[in-house]
C-alpha cells in the first residue's frame, strides 16, 4: 500500500515541472510510511514549496474545533489559514493561488461529511477555478471504507462549513474522489489531477492497510472514533457534552442533569427497536475540562463497538439523540449558539442538512424510519458520486 504522497515521491517530474511554484494545503497527516512529512520529504526532492495553507486545527492541528487559526503562526509552519475568525476565512484569497503552478493537497479525511477537511477542498477548488491554479490530490484511504453510504444529502438552504457541498453524510468516497465529484456534479470547473494511493481495495478500513494512523484532529483520536462520527458528530446540536476535553471524545456522552440509568435503559431499548448492531452502552460519569460543561461532572453513556461492520452509525447517532431527548425533555435542548459563522439554521439541522430529524424526533418518528425515509437519496448520490470513483 502507497500513499498518495509516497506515489509522487516516486515520479515527481510526472506532476511537478521543473522550477514550478508550488503551494502545500496540509496538516500533519501528510506523512509518509515512515512518518515524514510532506513538507520536509517534498523540500528534500527539489520541490519548490512557496506557500503553505492549514486547515481548521492548523498544521500541526493543535487548534480545537470552532478555534481560529493565525495563518502568520510560524511554529505551524502555515503562511494562509483557512480557519480564521470569519467565514470569508475559509476561502483563500485569489492571490494567494494565482501565483502559484501548482497546489498540493495531502490530508487524511475519515469519511464524513461534517469533517470539514473535504470543505476546504471544494472551496480551494472555486478559487483555483477563478485564478487558474491546478490543484493535486495526494490520495489517501477512505479510513472507514469507500463503499458504505449512510444518512442524507444537504438541501438547498442548509449550507455550511459541516455540509458545504451535497453529499451524504457518510459518503465512502477518497478525497481525490471527492475533487472529482465536485468537478463532476457540483460543476467546480478548475485544473485537477489525483495522485492515486495504490493497493487500497474500497472495503477496507485503514487499519487493514500498512500506512500508519496519525490522528487528524484533536478530537479524533483513534479510527474507531472515526467509525463512530458519521453518528455521534449530531451531539454537537445539542446541550450534551460529546465527550470533548476527555480522553474519550464522541465515545463518551451525557451532561450535569442526565440520568444515566435511565439514559442507558433507553438506549438499549431504542438500539433493539431500531435494530441497531454492533454496539454495547456503558452507564458512565465524565468530567469534560474544556466546553460544555467543562469541570462538571457528567452523567451518561460510554458507547463501545464491539462489530464496527454490523454498526450503522448514523442510526447510532439518531437512536442516541432519541434517548437524551426522552430521558429529560424538559432540560434537553438543541443547539442554539452560532455553529461554524451560522446563526441560522440551529447546529443540528446544519449537521444533518434539513430539519427533518429535528422534527421527527420531536414528533416521535422512530430512528430506523428516518433513515428509510432516505434512502432514496442515498440511491441517487450513490448513482451521482459513480463518475468520480477511482478505485
Amino acid at each position: 500500500m502507497r500513499s498518495g504522497l509516497e506515489v509522487l515521491l516516486s515520479d515527481i517530474d510526472r506532476v511537478i515541472p521543473k522550477g514550478a511554484r508550488v503551494g502545500l494545503c496540509c496538516n500533519h497527516t501528510a506523512v509518509t510510511r515512515t512518518l515524514e512529512h510532506a513538507i520536509v520529504a517534498l523540500r528534500r526532492a527539489g520541490v519548490q514549496i512557496v506557500r503553505l495553507f492549514g486547515p481548521e486545527h492548523g498544521v500541526d492541528a493543535t487548534a480545537q474545533d470552532m478555534i481560529a487559526v493565525d495563518g502568520d503562526d510560524a511554529a505551524a509552519q502555515a503562511t494562509v489559514s483557512l480557519y480564521g475568525s470569519t467565514e470569508a476565512s475559509l476561502h483563500p484569497p485569489d492571490a494567494t493561488l494565482a501565483d502559484l503552478d501548482v497546489l498540493l493537497f495531502d490530508i487524511q479525511d475519515i469519511g464524513s461529511r461534517y469533517y470539514t477537511y473535504q470543505a476546504t477542498l471544494g472551496f480551494m477548488m472555486q478559487v483555483a477555478a477563478r485564478t487558474g491554479t491546478k490543484i493535486v490530490v495526494l490520495d489517501r484511504p477512505n479510513p472507514i471504507d469507500g463503499v458504505t453510504m449512510e444518512g442524507n444529502v444537504v438541501k438547498p438552504g442548509f449550507e455550511s462549513f459541516v455540509g458545504a457541498f451535497p453529499l451524504a453524510v457518510r459518503h465512502g468516497m477518497t478525497m481525490g474522489e471527492l475533487g472529482h465529484f465536485f468537478r463532476n456534479h457540483v460543476g467546480i470547473d478548475c485544473p485537477y489531477d489525483v495522485v492515486r494511493c495504490e493497493g487500497w481495495d474500497r472495503d477496507q478500513f485503514l487499519d487493514e492497510t500498512d500506512l500508519p494512523w496519525v490522528f487528524p484532529s484533536p478530537n479524533m483520536p483513534l479510527l474507531e472514533t472515526a467509525a463512530i462520527y458519521p453518528g455521534l458528530c449530531l451531539i454537537e446540536g445539542t446541550n450534551l457534552s460529546e465527550g470533548r476535553g476527555t480522553t474519550r471524545p464522541f465515545h463518551l456522552v451525557g451532561a450535569p442533569w442526565i440520568d444515566r440509568a435511565r439514559f442507558v435503559s433507553l438506549l438499549q431499548k431504542g438500539a433493539a427497536d431500531a435494530g441497531l448492531e454492533g454496539v454495547a452502552f456503558r452507564a458512565a460519569t465524565f468530567e469534560p475540562r474544556f466546553q460544555k460543561h467543562a469541570g462538571k461532572a457528567c452523567h451518561g453513556v460510554e458507547l463501545f463497538v464491539h462489530d464496527r461492520h454490523a454498526m450503522e452509525p448514523f442510526l447510532l447517532g439518531l437512536v442516541m439523540l432519541e434517548a437524551a431527548l426522552r430521558t429529560d425533555p424538559e432540560r434537553f435542548a438543541w443547539r442554539t449558539e452560532t455553529y461554524e459563522f451560522v446563526d441560522t439554521p440551529i447546529a443540528i439541522d446544519l449537521l444533518i442538512g434539513c430539519p427533518d430529524a429535528r422534527l421527527g424526533l420531536e414528533a416521535r418518528v422512530r430512528p430506523r424510519e428516518l433513515v428509510e425515509s432516505w434512502q432514496d437519496e442515498i440511491d441517487t448520490f450513490a448513482e451521482d458520486r459513480e463518475a468520480s470513483l477511482l478505485y
